[in-house]
């Protein structure tokens, strides 16, 4: 992952800043979420993986599939990719782009994973709480898992809070 991001990044960058001088960070969002949805696609990754497929054919079939999805600035993005063989990467510069959009609007994307489902009280409190911790504006995925027995997983970036039983025992076992 760090070799793809790091790739990626220059592009990324590159992108998020165009973005701002035009003002489309959100269409700009919305067509790497798109092109990175497509590449993900089982049927999709086998013709980009394919040597045999010539760039110009790929272009054309990227910019079929992306019709309506992707203005001009984001078609010739897409161009780029592929005459410079780094189409697949466009998963990557989506979520680096998307880093740097939080960061510029003073958020952060938080993944929560609970034992149990949080009442609308209890993600409101976890919520500020998680904003007092993190200094920031927290956008919070919860999920629930019912293997970490009770407590909380909080990731947030590359930063990870452990506050579940699963992780006390896990931490407890290699004490032992």
């Amino acid at each position: 992952m760090s070799e793809l991001a790091t790739l990626a990044r220059p592009y990324a960058a590159a992108v998020f800043k165009r973005s701002k001088e035009t003002g489309t960070t959100e269409q700009w969002s919305k067509s790497l979420a798109f092109m990175s949805a497509v590449l993900k696609d089982k049927e999709i990754s086998v013709v980009v993986d394919n040597p045999k497929v010539s760039k110009d054919r790929l272009s054309a079939l990227m910019l079929d599939v992306c019709q309506g999805q992707v203005d001009e600035e984001g078609a010739n993005f897409l161009k780029l990719l592929v005459q410079n063989n780094r189409l697949g990467l466009a998963p990557t510069i989506s979520e680096l782009f998307e880093a740097y959009k939080a960061e510029n609007e003073g958020y952060v994307d938080v993944e929560v994973t609970t034992a149990y489902a949080f009442s609308k009280e209890e993600k409101q409190r976890f919520n500020s709480t998680l904003e007092k911790t993190l200094s920031k504006k927290v956008h919070m995925n919860v999920t629930v898992d019912k293997s970490l027995i009770g407590g909380v997983l909080v990731r947030a970036g590359d930063r990870v809070i452990d506050g579940s039983v699963k992780g006390q025992l896990q931490q407890l076992a290699k004490r032992l």
